[in-house]
């Protein structure tokens, strides 16, 4: 899979990881989602096709992957 540029992506900090231990960002970048650790930006990101992340964030409010172990 193509690495998108991110040297111009606007990151956002997840609302629910604001004051926690485990923090996360996200930009879209083109047709693309990244997401990185807040504390380690550095090691890594990692690259979701948007219609596969609008996806996994609608299982996620539909309660789909609820129990999921």
């Amino acid at each position: 899979m193509r690495q998108p540029d991110l040297s111009a992506a606007r990151w956002r900090k997840s609302s629910l990881s604001a004051d926690g231990p485990s923090c996360v960002e996200m930009a879209f970048v083109s047709n693309d989602v990244a997401v990185r650790d807040t504390k380690d930006r550095d090691g890594g990101t990692l690259i979701f096709r948007r219609n596969d992340w609008t996806t996994f964030i609608n299982g996620i409010k539909n309660g789909d992957l609820d129990t999921l172990t």
